[in-house]
Formats: structure tokens, C-alpha cells, sequence
């Protein structure tokens, strides 16, 4: 291997080509670039609805990258059984990629960056999908922040730089490696019928990203800070899904929402805030490793949580008895997203009127949804369960019903998922007993099932239940 061997650019969870820090530094380098992906033991890992989406955006970007003259190189195993095959076969000299922030992705780097350096292979990394790597944002004290504001504050008046522009060539090379296919993979098999329904609401790739964000940046920014909270308007950017999978860089994003600020825009800075917390949450997932595994107050590891459970798994189909909560766990099913307010509802009441522990919704909603962010799903579940940090106050119980009224006050995102009971559902309604496997006997002429449990009832549960553990408790 000499100084002019290509650069082999491992791509993950970084579909893109404008901003992208490691294709930039390749393209600059002089060298061949070899892009590849790897199905490897953090894809296996992912719950259906993320594996499926994930295929749909490597499929998407390996388009992309053809447009440019280049190809995306597939291969499936262990991470660096897989990288140093490929480096002894086209002769590389160096490995690039974009750091990622969780533990089991910190930990396959780590072996990889070794491996490679063992056998006299160069690694290099660069910044991934943040915007301030969690170890550049420190406290006074020059510890890890561990509530939102504060954090906010750090770095709000930051500038996290421009974005890089998307090379206007890859060089390639005469003769490529041969690459594995990716229907061979059925990487979205455990989707099985749902795939079909989910794809409607999917919008993938760069491309889509990019106008996604336009689109967001002139009909829907302007209202965002009014409306954001009320399911049923579709206020939000949707760029959840987009960012989840590297298709667009928070610095894009971030850049956008800052010109659109400082030339007046109303709804910008609570958009940037909002940005700002999906920071928050990789800078904790960094520095609590077990943030989506462990509680984060120590002192709730005795609270009466219960595992899964039946009424848990009435709450999974969507067959609570509340309108709000089965709405949003069926707009998931069908979309792969939910609403942020409803996220907050069904939470509430699965770990608080279910006394569920959050794990149970956690795992859920890691299966099934399309915008999985480990950060953020750990965060909020903990959040909502007020075993977190910064969370809200543990005699917060959330009221489905009073919540519906107060953002849902015509019953409209009610109707939108709830067919039975009309006599003329809306197919968004309908679609969700297309996606569901039939194993579940759901039918939407079944009348609605009457409540698990009295919300006034539930709610005093929980709070017997938090005032019998209160000792224990870091309150």
C-alpha cells in the first residue's frame, strides 16, 4: 500500500453528499474514493421500521452517488471483517468516516480504528451529525451539562461554521470491487405488509431533504411557534426523519433557520430551540452511556414499575380506550412517525396511568418508527417517566382527554386515525388495519373499546405510587 492508495469512505448514518466532512476531505485528497456501506451488527440491531427506512435512503443515495460517477460498494458482515477484506483487495491506504455518538457505535469504531492501525492501515474520523461535538460543550466546572437550559445557553450564540458544498466530482476508480445486492439483504423484511402503507409517508433521500426544508422554511416556519403543538396541522418540518438518516445536516438546517430568524421569521427561534434539544440529547447519550438502558436518577431503579404487561400491549395496537392515545400509536403504525405532542401523551400514559416502565415504550417505538434517533427516544421516554435528566416533574400525569381538547379541539387528528365509530372513515383511518399484521384479528367495523382504566383512577395510582417510593426518590 503506498500514499496514492484510495480512500475507502464508509458511509452510515450519513446519506449525503453536500456537508459531509469525510466525502469532502476524500475529494480533496487527490486519491480514488471508494464509497461503501456495511450491514453490519448495529444495522442487525435496529428495530423493522428503522431497518426498512435505512435500506430505502441506501438505496436512494447509491442513485445519488451513480448520478455523480461513482458507485456505492455493499458489503454485509462485522464491520471490520468486512473493511479490512476490502482494504487487502483494492489496496486503500486509508479508512475515512463520520464519528457517530452512541455507545454500541463508539464501540465498533474503536475496534475498527485498532484493527486497521494493527495492520498499518490509516483511520481517520471526522465530526458527524451534530452540530457541537459533546465533548466541546462543557459547564464552568468543565463537566457534561445535565439540564436543557443551561445547555441551551452555551450554545445557542455558537457558530457551528458553514456547510461544506457537495463535491462536483468523486474520483473513481478504472475497475471497481465487486459489491453485494441490496434485495438480497431484505433488509425491511420484518416490516413484512406494513412496508407498503409506511412507504406512502416516507420521503427519502437528499433531494427530497433539501425540499422538505424549502418547503418548511416558506409555508411553515412563519406559523411553527403557534401551531406546533396541535397534531392535526402539520406544523412541524418533518426533517426528523431526514436528519435521523444523515439525508441533510443539522448545519444546513441550523444555517437556514438562522437567515430565516434574523430576516424576521417568527416561528425561527423556537425551531432553533428545538434543534437545540436534538443536541441536548446526543451531548447526554455521550456522556450516559446507558441513558437508554439504565434510569438515569439512580433512585428510581426501585420504583414499582411493571414490565410488559396485557394493558402494555393494548397500548402497542393502539386499543386503549382513549382516543388520543390509540390516534398517535396508530399514526406511528401507518407513518413511521408520531406527532411530538402525542409522543409526549402516549408516554405519560403508558409509564404513569399503565405504570409501565419506559423501556417497554422505548423498545416500541425503536421498532417502530421511521425517525429513530437513539438520543432522542432515549431522552424523551426518560423525560416524560421523570427518571431523566431534566425531566419533567414526576407528579406531571398527563390527561389524554384534557390534552385532546386543549390541541386537538374539533377531534380532527382523532377521526384521522380512529375508524371505528364512522360510518365513513378517512383512509388514513382504514390503513392502519392494512398495515397491522393480521395475527391481531383488527378489523375497523369492531366497535371501540371501552378505557383500561379510569384516568382519575390511574392518576392516583401513580401519584400513591411515586408518594410510597418518595424516600428513595431524588426529589
Amino acid at each position: 500500500m503506498t500514499e496514492e492508495g484510495p480512500v475507502i469512505l464508509w458511509f452510515r448514518r450519513d446519506l449525503r453528499l453536500a456537508d459531509h466532512a469525510g466525502l469532502d476531505a476524500a475529494c480533496r485528497s487527490g486519491r480514488v474514493v471508494l464509497p461503501v456501506f456495511i450491514h453490519d451488527e448495529t444495522v442487525e440491531a435496529m428495530g423493522a421500521a428503522a431497518r426498512w427506512r435505512l435500506g430505502e435512503g441506501v438505496r436512494v443515495f447509491a442513485a445519488a452517488l451513480a448520478a455523480k460517477g461513482s458507485r456505492l460498494i455493499l458489503r454485509r458482515g462485522r464491520a471490520q471483517d468486512v473493511l479490512l477484506p476490502l482494504v487487502a483487495e483494492t489496496g486503500a491506504a486509508v479508512v475515512f468516516w463520520q464519528r457517530v455518538y452512541d455507545p454500541e457505535g463508539i464501540a465498533r469504531d474503536t475496534a475498527v480504528k485498532a484493527a486497521l492501525k494493527d495492520r498499518g492501515i490509516a483511520a481517520e474520523s471526522f465530526p458527524g451529525a451534530v452540530l457541537f461535538e459533546p465533548w466541546t460543550v462543557k459547564t464552568g466546572q468543565g463537566g457534561a451539562y445535565s439540564v436543557y437550559s443551561p445547555y441551551w445557553k452555551a450554545v445557542r450564540g455558537r457558530d457551528p461554521g458553514l456547510p461544506l458544498p457537495a463535491p462536483g466530482r468523486i474520483p473513481a476508480p478504472d475497475v471497481w470491487p465487486a459489491s453485494e445486492v441490496l434485495d438480497d439483504w431484505r433488509i425491511g423484511a420484518a416490516m413484512r405488509r406494513g412496508a407498503e402503507v409506511v412507504a406512502d409517508h416516507a420521503t427519502i433521500g437528499e433531494a427530497a431533504a433539501s425540499a422538505r426544508l424549502s418547503r418548511f422554511l416558506t409555508e411553515g416556519l412563519h406559523r411553527y411557534a403557534a401551531e406546533r403543538d396541535f397534531p392535526a396541522l402539520d406544523a412541524g418540518s418533518g426533517l426528523s426523519e431526514n436528519l435521523a438518516w444523515g439525508e441533510i445536516s443539522p448545519r444546513i438546517v441550523w444555517q437556514a433557520a438562522m437567515r430565516a430568524r434574523d430576516e424576521g421569521s417568527a416561528g425561527a427561534e423556537k425551531f432553533l430551540s428545538e434543534l437545540g434539544w436534538r443536541e441536548f440529547a446526543w451531548h447526554l447519550l455521550y456522556h450516559h452511556p446507558t441513558l437508554a438502558t439504565r434510569n438515569w436518577r439512580e433512585g428510581w431503579d426501585g420504583f414499582p414499575w411493571r414490565g410488559d404487561n396485557p394493558d402494555a400491549e393494548r397500548w402497542r395496537r393502539g386499543l386503549t380506550g382513549e382516543p388520543f392515545v390509540d390516534a398517535a400509536m396508530r399514526e406511528m403504525y401507518v407513518t413511521g412517525r408520531m406527532h411530538n405532542r402525542a409522543r409526549m401523551i402516549v408516554a405519560s400514559y403508558l409509564t404513569k396511568h399503565l405504570l409501565t416502565d419506559w423501556r417497554v415504550g422505548l423498545r416500541w417505538f425503536q421498532d417502530c418508527l421511521i425517525d429513530w434517533d437513539p438520543a432522542a427516544n432515549a431522552m424523551g421516554w426518560q423525560w416524560v417517566a421523570g427518571s431523566g435528566p431534566d425531566a419533567a416533574p414526576y407528579f406531571r400525569i398527563f390527561n389524554p382527554r384534557t390534552q385532546g381538547e386543549k390541541f386537538d379541539p374539533d377531534g380532527t387528528y382523532r377521526r384521522r386515525w380512529i375508524a371505528e365509530g364512522q360510518a365513513r372513515p378517512p383512509d388514513t383511518a382504514l390503513s392502519y388495519f392494512r398495515a397491522v399484521p393480521e395475527s391481531w384479528g383488527l378489523s375497523p367495523d369492531a366497535p371501540y373499546p371501552d378505557p383500561l382504566i379510569g384516568l382519575a383512577e390511574g392518576r392516583e395510582r401513580a401519584l400513591l405510587a411515586y408518594a410510597t417510593r418518595r424516600e428513595g426518590l431524588p426529589f
